[in-house]
């Protein structure tokens, strides 16, 4: 019914103009209507006739109807639809009329929408389409298949994607055309294929853009271009992944050398910037397209209209193209206001934006902000670690898999502080933007690393920053780990690596300053046990920390300067004291200005400086204060004094002598008697407190107050002095210092004649009694301890007071009976005072020791002689001991010579550094007592030499051969038997003790000195004798033999000579395993051209024969070099060694060698020598006679 009315209608219309939009909206409704209506109808045939005439229509809304109302009623006319479609083709490129293209091309796509895609190959009309676009001679046939292009885009979408590769270089070419009508249907199409791509399909169109942008031609880059920025009208999904490709291409378009390629590149960000929907970037896209333009000089500008734009609305995927690159160009700018601006940005927009949205651009935001997390400057790294926080909120921790562990990595990382305080910082973002359940996980591993005393410190250290920057990104929220966290950042703070101990400084004051009231309930009670502490460094970090507290309470700074004349000079009010007592109670106030208040007297400085700072800064006056909390600081000051740890009791000490100096010395009634009465404390730490407590005093208060007390101090440090405790000995002995040096001789009246009537003291028991025996063995022990405590009490008396309490103890320790031991102790300590008193100490001792009976006695004497000795090393000292050795070396008492000898073998056995510069004086004291009558002094003096010259090196052995042979002289001068010295004579050791000079002189020393060795060595030997020798004859033949071997003067050769002659004359027959090296070493030697030698030689040879088991061969050696010299020098030392040989062993040749020897004879006698023929005929007579 509704079409016959539309169909009268048309029918019986006017065909005036004012009815053409009603004729062609029946004829659409028609449309709508017949597709409804059986397909094999005539009038639907009809319909689809009047459709295609509407087409003509000059109206887009009426043709886009048409188009729609088409594909329904193509199906009715299929066997006719290549008919339509080339009508439609050839009005699309033939026709001149802008309208009737337009309408052609709606009414093409619609019927090919109504025969499916297939049409278009079916039909060609691809084909005829990409034909017409390349005819570069017809204008209007570009046009046209450009709109056809564009309309089959629009009504097929998708399905019209996978033609869509094929056209695209056809169409960049078009955007470049001459005709400004193809260039706009160029950007219609461009548009229209833009807005229909899908993800897949802009996968496939991107590349190809990308590409065409390397292009050498600059039309064809242009075309790219405006296709790229085209594709900012692809639907908001496929915008978000393509826009991160194309903006930065874009970008780089901007500084092509072609300017239209540049206008292009503008023209396409522009088109971007246009399709932004968020009204606030909308505003500012100018600034941002100019700093894309411009990076260099319009960046900054850039970053501060973003940072003052207040964003409201949602940051659409168009906005983060044209804002991120600008934000990565900051990223990489060297000014730290840019880096700092960029990050904030980054941290503001996310919250804002779409994850999805962003994540394209990660990759390229991550570096500029990892590189911003490390920044040398704190604030860019705390708004970096803020925007990264943000990030990892906005987008989940998948969008981040490599951060954590990035951040992780940098935490620990040993090169930089800064690197690891960055990640830490970031890190504690990260977990807020992850929330309190990974806060929760974290924090156990946390907590754990930050006090793991195996791991590098710098991993401490990072971990340890984590308390730092997790109350800042947490709050409130972060309140329960407090407690949990403070044990770490307590042990860190005692860390022995100081930037460990900073960090945890910074973190503590981090709690302090974020949670006050928390901090005093949880951090309180461990600062206080930190001011007490063993640890100095964990004492000067809990002052800091407290401060910092009590300044957060009291409502002050802390950071004005405190320094002043006085250290007394307060700065606090007394508001700020009250609102300190009223935050932690009275008694915790109290002992916390207590231990501020020892913290002044710290022995370290930088506690004192801190604490003072803190005091001053809060106190408003301090005797009243001082007054108030007098008794809370009294019981710490006696646990500190009692405590086992010296600090502590220094400190307690310190604190105790400014609070005399402080509230004045009428508080000394009230503080002695506590102390006297700590020495009864069975805690040997409380008693060396009490001594430590009196010096404290004894320095701050006044002489005339100290001698008013003197009654109650001098038994008090008289019993100290007597202490147990070594420790405690110690402590009086300082007191006893302060003592005279306040009360000046007093002190030494009082005191030493006590300390030693205590020593003297010697009970002999007369008991006969079991019980009272045991008794008194038991007062005889306890008085034998008594007596050691004294020693060792002057002993450490006089390791500070030497110069006075010497003059005052050595007259009585001199005294018979001299009490060695004690002397011997206080030797140790005396330092150079002792050398004044040297003298006259050596003398008693040695004299006592000499007149003491009792071996027992005697050899213990001896023993601290000896340690009395061992103690003198200082130059002036050890001249003194050789001074009065000499003097006593020289006594006519047997026991004073033996005592001295024995005293001066133990000094050079354990003085052997010391005494250098008096060698000389000590060899010449050991030998002058080699011709002493007493074996015992022979033995002891032979072993003083022997530990002299046995540990010098070569050079000084060299030097001692002069005063060897001189004290050798001098001895055997003083001797009562010519030709012989005892202590050269003694068995076993003989010439021992002073053959390694001689050696060493022989064997490698200058010319003058191996002859003078060899002659020393010579008088040595004949010194001696053989029994005695017996134990040197390897070390006096050796090098002997091995001097001979050598080229030397004839001067060497004759004192070697003579002395191995000598050697020979006094040893004989030990000499016989020497025999294979000494015989052609001698017969050598009458082949010398010089006759001293020979002679010496010859004279050897015979000694020689005495001793030599199988003798012919000497013979034969002698007769053989007889016949072969001819020269009668030569031929007079060989006869000469012959008539020797011959009046020694002449009987014992052979009957052959005596035939040889007796026709060798009778040659010589015929020789022209006088000399010769005289002792061929001496020798010849010899010869006869042994027969």
């Amino acid at each position: 019914m509704l079409l016959q009315i539309m169909e009268d209608f048309l029918k019986e219309a006017p065909k005036t103009a004012n009815y053409d939009s009603v004729r062609q909206n029946v004829v659409i409704l028609m449309g709508k209507l017949a597709k409804d209506m059986d397909k094999d109808s005539t009038k639907v045939k009809n319909i689809l006739g009047q459709l295609i005439s509407t087409l003509n229509t000059p109206s887009q809304q009426v043709q886009a109807a048409v188009a729609d109302c088409l594909p329904p009623l193509v199906p009715a006319i299929k066997d006719e639809a290549g008919v339509y479609v080339q009508q439609l083709l050839n009005v699309l490129l033939q026709s001149e009329d802008y309208a009737e293209k337009k309408g052609a091309a709606y009414g093409l796509a619609g019927f090919i929408k109504g025969l499916g895609i297939l049409a278009v190959k079916q039909y060609n009309v691809l084909n005829e389409l990409t034909d017409a676009i390349q005819d570069k001679t017809n204008a209007k046939r570009r046009e046209g298949a450009l709109f056809g292009l564009e309309m089959l885009t629009s009504m097929l979408g998708r399905l019209f994607e996978v033609y869509i590769v094929n056209i695209l270089p056809h169409l960049l070419l078009c955007f470049g055309d001459n005709d400004v009508k193809v260039r706009e249907a160029a950007e219609d199409c461009a548009r229209a294929i833009m807005s229909k791509l899908t993800s897949h399909g802009v996968k496939i169109v991107l590349p190809g853009l990308l590409k065409g942008l390397e292009s050498d031609l600059w039309r064809t880059k242009c075309g790219a271009v405006e296709l790229l920025g085209a594709m900012a009208h692809c639907a908001p999904k496929q915008l978000s992944t393509c826009l991160p490709s194309i903006v930065p291409k874009l970008i780089e378009v901007l500084t092509d050398s072609h300017q239209r390629v540049q206008k292009s590149g503008t023209q396409a960000l522009k088109q971007i910037g246009s399709v932004i929907k968020n009204p606030e970037i909308q505003a500012i896209v100018p600034v941002l397209l100019d700093a894309l333009q411009e990076p260099t000089k319009k960046t900054q500008a850039s970053l501060h209209t973003l940072i003052q734009t207040r964003f409201v609305h949602f940051i659409d995927a168009p906005s983060l193209a044209l804002i991120i690159p600008v934000i990565e160009r900051a990223f990489q700018n060297r000014s730290t206001e840019t880096r700092k601006m960029a990050a904030q940005i980054i941290g503001n927009i996310y919250s804002l934006t779409d994850s999805k949205d962003l994540a394209p651009y990660l990759p390229n935001i991550l570096p500029g902000l990892k590189l911003s997390l490390l920044d040398p400057v704190p604030e860019v790294r705390a708004v970096s670690a803020h925007a990264l926080g943000s990030m990892v909120r906005a987008m989940g921790e998948e969008a981040f898999q490599e951060i954590v562990p990035w951040l992780m990595e940098h935490l620990v990382l040993e090169s930089s502080p800064v690197d690891r305080s960055g990640a830490a910082q970031g890190l504690s973002e990260v977990i807020f933007g992850l929330g309190a359940d990974r806060l929760e996980k974290s924090m156990k591993e946390i907590i754990e690393r930050s006090q793991q005393i195996d791991l590098a410190a710098h991993v401490r250290d990072g971990y340890m920053m984590m308390f730092i920057y997790l109350p800042i990104s947490f709050g409130e929220k972060f309140v329960p780990y407090v407690g949990r966290i403070i044990p770490p950042i307590l042990k860190g703070l005692a860390d022995e690596t100081e930037f460990v101990r900073d960090t945890a400084l910074k973190a503590g004051q981090r709690i302090v300053n974020s949670y006050a009231e928390t901090a005093i309930s949880l951090f309180v009670p461990e600062l206080e046990q930190g001011l007490f502490d063993d640890n100095w460094r964990i004492r000067y970090s809990s002052v800091l920390l407290l401060g910092e507290l009590l300044f957060k309470v009291s409502g002050v700074t802390g950071k004005a300067t405190t320094e002043s004349v006085d250290e007394d000079d307060n700065f606090g009010t007394e508001y700020g004291l009250q609102s300190i007592t009223h935050s932690l109670g009275r008694d915790r106030r109290d002992r916390v200005l207590s231990g501020l208040y020892m913290g002044r007297s710290d022995i370290a400085l930088t506690v004192r400086q801190s604490a003072l700072h803190v005091w001053k800064t809060i106190i408003s006056n301090t005797p009243r204060t001082l007054r108030e909390i007098l008794q809370t600081l009294f019981t710490l000051l006696l646990g500190c004094l009692a405590s086992s740890n010296f600090d502590k009791r220094q400190i307690a000490a310190r604190t105790l002598g400014d609070l005399v100096r402080k509230l004045g010395e009428r508080v000394l009634p009230e503080i002695i008697p506590i102390l006297e009465k700590g020495l009864d404390s069975p805690q040997s730490d409380q008693r060396q407190g009490v001594c430590i407590g009196l010096s404290e005093i004894m320095a701050a208060c006044s002489r005339d107050y100290i001698i008013a007390f003197s009654n109650t101090i001098i038994p008090t440090v008289r019993r100290a002095l007597l202490d147990p405790l070594v420790e405690v000995r110690q402590s009086a002995a300082k007191t006893f210092e302060n003592l005279h040096s306040s009360i000046g001789t007093q002190a030494l009246d009082d005191i030493l004649p006590y300390l030693l009537n205590v020593m003297q003291n010697d009970t002999i028991s007369t008991t006969t009694n079991g019980t009272e025996r045991q008794q008194e063995d038991e007062e005889q022990e306890r008085e034998e301890t008594e007596r050691d405590y004294a020693l060792d009490a002057l002993q450490r008396i006089m390791q500070l007071k030497s110069r006075v309490v010497l003059p005052y103890l050595v007259p009585h320790l001199i005294q018979s009976p001299v009490d060695i031991k004690a002397l011997a102790s206080l030797t140790l300590v005396a330092g150079d005072a002792l050398v004044r008193h040297l003298s006259r100490i050596i003398q008693a001792v040695i004299t006592h020791i000499a007149e003491e009976k009792d071996p027992q006695a005697k050899q213990q004497h001896m023993y601290y002689a000896e340690q009395l000795l061992a103690a003198i090393n200082d130059p002036e000292g050890i001249q003194v001991v050789i001074r009065e050795s000499q003097e006593f070396s020289r006594s006519s008492k047997v026991n004073i010579r033996l005592v001295t000898i024995n005293l001066l073998l133990s000094f050079c056995k354990q003085s052997k550094s010391s005494y250098q510069e008096y060698i000389d004086d000590l060899i010449r004291i050991g030998i002058s007592l080699f011709n002493d009558d007493n074996e015992q002094i022979l033995n002891t003096a032979w072993d003083c030499v022997d530990v002299i010259i046995k540990d010098m090196d070569q050079l000084e052995l060299q030097k001692r051969l002069p005063i060897v042979r001189q004290a050798l002289r001098i001895a055997q001068s003083n001797s009562r038997e010519r030709g012989r010295l005892s202590g050269l004579c003694i068995p076993k050791k003989g010439i021992g003790c002073i053959l390694p000079i001689y050696k060493e002189c022989i064997l490698n020393g200058p010319p003058e000195l191996r002859e003078s060795g060899a002659n020393g060595l010579n008088e040595a030997i004949n010194l001696s004798d053989a029994e005695a020798l017996k134990s040197s004859i390897m070390n006096v033949t050796g090098p002997l033999i091995r001097v001979l071997g050598e080229r030397f003067s004839t001067d060497i050769k004759v004192a070697i000579l003579e002395t191995l002659s000598t050697f020979m004359g006094k040893v004989g027959v030990q000499l016989k395993p020497f025999l294979p090296q000494l015989q052609p070493t001698l017969l050598k030697g009458l082949n010398d051209p010089a006759r001293q030698v020979r002679v010496k030689a010859g004279n050897a040879l015979g000694l020689l024969s005495h001793i030599h088991v199988r003798i012919d061969p000497i013979f034969v050696e002698l007769l053989n070099g007889l016949k072969m010299n001819d020269d009668s020098s030569f031929k007079e030392t060989y006869l000469l060694a012959l008539k020797i040989c011959l009046a020694a062993v002449g009987s014992k040749i052979s009957d052959d060698v005596k035939k040889q020897t007796e026709q060798s004879l009778i040659n010589c006698q015929s020789n022209e020598s006088d000399i010769v023929r005289q002792l061929a005929s001496n020798c010849k007579e010899i010869l006869l006679s042994s027969n």
